[in-house]
């Protein structure tokens, strides 16, 4: 059995070895269009590649992912998390736990699980070539496939699987569409927000451990932690509500304003009950530097200011119309939007083959015999916090165990 890999990144690696590893006799080849492999692996995490999230319960962990929720719960039962912590154990790569849940090698290096996946593809004779970009699929009458690359090159092969990730321009899934597939269309997810020209920004690198973020005029709403940056605004809080938000804000072309609480713990009349209190408490000392709530020193001063009050002001001296201002700046902090930021390495989109015409038992085509997709190429992504990465090992499992 001659099987094909279209894609040198997460998905394609896991599914090639699983295959070979499963079936010793098929002959497993991936095809990369670019002369690197595995390279959102490499960037991933800062570095460091952000393999699964230790969540654990199924019904939860499908909750992280605002497009594929439902066709992923049967693949999660298959090849969970525990599973994938469990497979590169065994393969000698141990994976850590950090506070927020994601996991990482314990060597807190990519290149330990590019290592491992490349270690394991030669182990099981997997073939790699790289520089070969497919431009058509020709479906043969024995239901086998001829691949036509550029520049002339052909490669054949009983089982084809569609692993290139995700990509921000339609255009190039024009060659899935000859297929017969439907293609759901890109658009940026897992971004961060512009807001230009904002004195915010002269806060970068100052971070709150958990906030509020509200999109205004849509249902969107995530909370957090959240990054200043010398751009706008950043950090799992904003990431997630890109994901959630992705195609809403997307059609608003990234125009739109955000609505900050960052005290989301508290109820609006406790944040007042809280600031007259303190102002009780503590009259004759200087609001600047007098927090009555555990909010970073510069974005407590910087917050002050916008509700119009001189930082060198006395508790006792604040009026009950500054206190009331600075309370709703507290839990409704509101910031035009003005664009997206997006790194391109990490790049994810939402969007890809239509989930409609995926049969999720083996991830194969309902269009094409002998045609499966795995990872981001189809119409599935997560939000931060390797999400997405789990995606690629739990539906490349599914394919390489439907294959044997």
């Amino acid at each position: 059995m001659d099987v094909i890999v279209i894609g040198g990144g997460a998905a394609g690696f896991f599914s090639a070895i699983n295959i070979a590893e499963l079936n010793p006799s098929a002959n497993v080849t991936i095809l990369e269009k670019s002369n690197k492999l595995l390279s959102k692996v490499r960037v991933s995490g800062g570095g460091r590649c952000n393999v699964t999230h230790a969540c654990f319960v199924n019904s939860l962990l499908i909750k992280n992912y605002p497009r594929g929720e439902k066709e992923l719960r049967n693949i999660f039962t298959r090849f969970s998390p525990i599973e994938t912590i469990d497979w590169f154990k065994k393969r000698g790569v141990e994976l850590k736990t950090e506070d927020d849940g994601r996991m990482f090698p314990i060597s807190n290096s990519s290149e330990t699980i590019i290592n491992c996946l490349l270690t394991e593809a030669k182990k099981h004779n997997v073939k790699i070539k790289l520089g070969v970009d497919i431009i058509e699929i020709v479906k043969k009458n024995n239901n086998s496939f001829l691949l036509k690359a550029n520049g002339g090159g052909e490669f054949a092969c009983d089982k084809l699987i569609i692993a290139t990730g995700g990509n921000a321009k339609e255009a190039a899934y024009d060659w899935l569409k000859k297929l017969g597939h439907t293609i759901v269309k890109p658009v940026p997810s897992l971004f961060t927000f512009n807001i230009p020209n904002n004195e915010i920004t002269r806060l970068m690198g100052v971070s709150v451990e958990r906030a509020k973020v509200r999109i205004q005029k849509t249902k969107i709403e995530t909370e957090g932690p959240l990054l200043i940056t010398h751009w706008g605004l950043s950090g799992p809080v904003v990431l997630k509500a890109s994901a959630w938000g992705a195609r809403q804000l997307n059609d608003l072309d990234y125009n739109f304003i955000a609505v900050i609480n960052w005290l989301p713990t508290y109820k609006d009349e406790k944040v007042k009950i809280e600031l007259q209190n303190h102002r009780n408490d503590s009259a004759p000392k200087m609001i600047w530097n007098n927090c009555p709530f555990e909010l970073p020193k510069r974005l407590w001063e910087y917050l002050i200011q916008k509700a119009m009050i001189d930082i060198n002001t006395r508790w006792a001296d604040i009026s009950k119309k500054q206190m009331n201002v600075l309370a709703n700046i507290l839990l409704n902090d509101e910031y035009q939007v003005k664009g997206k930021t997006t790194f391109k390495e990490e790049f994810v989109t939402c969007g890809g083959i239509s989930l409609n015409e995926i049969d999720f038992i083996g991830m194969r085509s309902k269009i094409v015999s002998n045609l499966h997709f795995a990872g981001e190429v189809i119409d599935v992504d997560g939000v931060t916090g390797g999400f997405n990465f789990q995606n690629a090992w739990s539906t490349a499992y599914a394919v390489a165990k439907n294959i044997v």
